[in-house]
This record gives C-alpha cells, structure tokens and sequence, in this order.
C-alpha cells in the first residue's frame, strides 16, 4: 500500500471519527436543552395543579350560602353585626367562634350552609352558631350543617327564593401549605429538584421558603394560575436539575454513547486492518527483496564458475574445472540451505514438524556450538559459563541446535564484541542466557523480534544476511520442547532467556 494513500485513509478515518463524535455531543447538548425546557414545562404544570388545588381546597372550606324564602336575609345582611362577621371568616376562624347579635332580628327562617365536597363528607362534622341575644326565653340560633348532610341541605338551597353566596377570600398564601401539594404533583411525575418558594403579595410583601436556594438557583418559573390575586406574584426556585434531566433522558443517551462506541469501535478495528495489511505488503516487500539480494550472490558466483570453465579453461586442466565445480557445489548448498529455511517456516505453522528427541550432556552440547561460532566469527569474543557439567536433557538435537544457532547469529549481527552464553540448573527448569553489549536492538524491536519475517530496520541495505524467520524458527521449536524464550533489554544489553521444563 503506498504511503500517501495509507495518510488519506487515516485522515479520512479520522475525520469520520471526530465528525461522529461531533455529532453525537451537539445531539446530546441538544437532548438536554430540551429536556431541561420540558422539566421547566412540567414544573410550571406542577406548580399551578398546586395553586389551583390549593385555592380548591380554600374555596371548599370558605364559601358560605345564605338562604332564606323571605325578606329577611335582606334585612339580615344590613346589619353592621353581619359585615363584622364577614371580617372574622376572613380571619379564618369561623369554624371555632359563636357570633352573637345584639339586636332583635327574626332569624328563623334563615340557614346558613358552608360549601363541601363530596371527598369530604366523611370528615368530622363542625358547627357554627350565630345567635340572636334579644333577651327572650326562644334564643334563635342558626346552625351550620353538618358534613354529612351537606348534600340534602343544598337540594334545600336550590328551592329557597331569596338566596346568597359569599366566597371567603385571603391575600396570604400559607406556603407551607402550597410546599405540600407541590410535592405531591412532583412525586405523581417523577421530579427530583430541589426547590424554594417566593410569594409576594398585593401590598408588595415578600414571603421565601428556602432562602439559599431562592438566592442562588438558576432556574425559576412563576405560577400562571387565574386564582392568585392580581398584583401577586409566586414564583418556584429550583437546582439539581442535571440530575433529573439525566434520569428522563438516560436511555437516549446510552444509545447515543453506544452508537458512538460502536462507529468509533468499528473505525479503529478498520484502522488496525489496514495498518496490519499495510505491514504485511512491506514485510513481503522486504521478504523479496532480501530474498533476491540473498540469492542473487550464490547465483551469480555459479554462473561465474560455469562461465570460467566454458572460456577460461581450453586446455580442460583437471585442476580449474574442479575447482569451478567446487565453487558452484557450494553456492548450490547455500542456495538449498534457503530454500530449505523458507519451507521449514511454513511448516512451522502447521503440526507436521515432529521431534526426534534424544537425551544429551547440555553442557557440552552448547559449548561445541559456541566453538563452532566462535571460529566463524574470531572479531567477536564468546564466552560459555555452566553451572553444571551433567546437565541432561531430551532434545531434538537437529531443531535445538539450528534455535541456538540463530539467537548466537542474532548477537553476531546485531550485538557488540562480547558475547556470554550461560547455563543454569534452576530446580525444575533449565535456563540457558544469551547476552551481548549491543544495541542493535530498541525496545521498538522487542514486540516484534519473534514474529515471522521480521527484520531489524536497515533501510535499504543489505549487509546483515537473513530473511527474518530465525527467531520465529527459535520461538517456536523452543515452545515445542515445552519451554519459553523472553528478551530484556536493559541498558545497552541484550539478553535472550531460554527456560526448558528440567526432568
């Protein structure tokens, strides 16, 4: 994949991604504001049901009917005594106080009936007593009925020809009284807030519940109710409402913050495939091209000696032909060699590599390898360390050899001058070291030094020899001996552990 296609697909995935993101917030600040307009919506609702219940409930309880089928509730409301009793209802005591009249009135015919509600019928009956004081031995007294009989006394009203009816009214709203019914209709809808109160009145008097939040929330709505009296005002504070908001838009959200899981999820799996493919195309670009660069010597040093022996050998000397046939039996070996690496890889991915194991001496198994690396590579000093001399072991003796093989070259290629291969018996386990001062390898490397055709970054050069595939090979004919192999670099060393289960 070419590099500046690979930048458009990244910048385009990522667009994506913050385009959704982008999305999905503005969506959700959306959600809210409307959810925050409906909560003040259901709020105002909220809070005029309570006015209005509250001045239901006022009305039932001070509405009195006058009632009478002669002239006398007309004379009757004349009276200055009567007006004085309409200033006590207003001081809401008239369930409790007896009014007595002075002068000498007929009040027989009169009644006086308090307005109910069918809900409370049930309740305790209350009486209230005006009483004409005229001195004479028949005390006229009118008597407000009873709850219970409420209901047949207004039929009696609605026959009387000359009737009345006076609803009690207050200035003052009892706001502890209001704070009750608001939390009932918050409770019947689910609202959690907490909330304060404001009434001012027709005189211009403030009264608050709640100071603090009164002083201090953001959010407000004032009633709309027809039964406030005019050039009043009640106004409802209220704060915590993210929460509220919250919990009425909670499954929106969760839909929303799993949409937006799921793109960016998919996105970034995306992302990782086309960087993995993109990996791929330049390991096998390399894999070629160290491929060729590897075949391409032995290649052309056997052409070379096939050419020698055509045109630089008329006389047929025995000794040149020979030694041409020397040089291209060699380049052909090498050339098998390879071949034979690259089919090993594939089947190391498959269970047809069988182990031929056979207990050897550990110790002076690895050290005739050190030997044999240390003559091919005399620039180099390797040192062997055994903490023990009769160290025995099952091992394919083949695969184990080519394993260790490959982590020594690995140290040779990319370590520095000094080289320690060390053996330790450890209990149950078997640990064999590998350790160089180089730092041909970054902790860049160190995720991928086992992977199949890895090879360390040289640019476009081709001094180190090699197709990748040695760790992976070491990797996996250790773990086929049912052992481990880990790298730790530290400070410009580079260190191969090997553990093999012992016994």
């Amino acid at each position: 994949m070419r590099r500046k296609s690979y930048k458009n697909i990244l910048y385009l995935i990522i667009a994506v991604i913050v385009i959704t993101l982008d999305i999905q917030i503005y969506w959700n600040l959306k959600n809210y504001e409307s959810g925050k307009q409906q909560l003040i919506n259901e709020v105002q609702i909220s809070l005029d049901n309570a006015v209005n219940q509250y001045y239901t409930e006022l009305a039932e309880e001070n509405t009195i009917r006058f009632a009478s089928d002669s002239a006398n509730l007309r004379k009757f409301l004349r009276k200055e005594n009567f007006r004085n009793l309409m200033r006590d209802m207003d001081s809401d005591c008239i369930d409790f106080k007896t009014y007595n009249f002075s002068d000498s009135i007929d009040t027989a015919d009169i009644s006086i009936i308090r307005s109910l509600s069918k809900e409370n019928i049930s309740n305790p009956p209350k009486r209230l007593f005006i009483t004409a004081n005229n001195n004479s031995s028949d005390r006229a007294k009118l008597t407000l009925l009873r709850k219970h009989d409420s209901i047949h006394q207004k039929e009696i009203f609605e026959q009387l020809t000359s009737k009345i009816v006076i609803s009690i009214t207050q200035d003052s709203l009892r706001l502890p009284k209001i704070d009750t019914l608001i939390q009932q209709e918050f409770l019947r809808k689910n609202i959690t807030v907490d909330y304060g109160l404001k009434y001012i009145d027709p005189f211009g008097k403030e009264t608050k519940t709640k100071n603090k939040i009164v002083d201090t929330a953001v959010l407000s709505t004032s009633s709309e109710s027809i039964y406030l009296p005019k050039v009043s005002s009640l106004e409802l504070f209220f704060t915590n409402e993210k929460l509220t908001i919250f919990k009425k838009n909670l499954l929106g959200i969760l839909l929303s913050f799993l949409l937006m899981g799921i793109v960016v999820g998919c996105l970034l799996f995306l992302l990782r495939i086309i960087n993995h493919q993109k990996q791929l195309a330049e390991l096998k670009n390399d894999l070629i091209s160290n491929i060729t660069h590897e075949f391409k010597t032995p290649i052309a040093t056997i052409s070379a000696a096939i050419e020698g022996i055509q045109n630089f050998n008329q006389e047929n000397d025995p000794e040149k032909t020979k030694k041409y046939a020397t040089i291209s039996s060699n380049q052909l070996s090498k050339l098998n060699i390879m071949v034979e690496k690259i089919l090993e890889t594939a089947t190391l991915d498959s269970d047809k590599l069988q182990l031929n194991t056979e207990e050897i001496y550990l110790t002076d198994y690895i050290q005739t390898i050190t030997d044999k690396h240390q003559v091919n590579s005399p620039e180099k000093k390797i040192i062997f360390n055994s903490t023990q001399k009769d160290i025995r072991l099952k091992i394919d003796v083949f695969h184990f050899e080519n394993a260790i093989n490959n982590v020594i070259d690995n140290a040779i290629k990319y370590g520095g001058n000094l080289i320690k291969v060390n053996i330790n018996a450890i209990v149950s386990s078997i640990l064999i070291e590998i350790e160089d001062n180089g730092k041909g390898l970054t902790k860049a490397h160190k995720e991928k030094i086992f992977e199949k055709f890895y090879r360390v970054p040289k640019g476009n050069t081709h001094d180190v020899k090699g197709f990748g595939i040695g760790l992976f090979y070491t990797k996996t004919i250790i773990e086929k001996h049912g052992g481990t192999i880990q790298l730790s670099l530290d400070k410009g060393v580079t260190n191969f552990k090997i553990i093999l289960p012992n016994g």
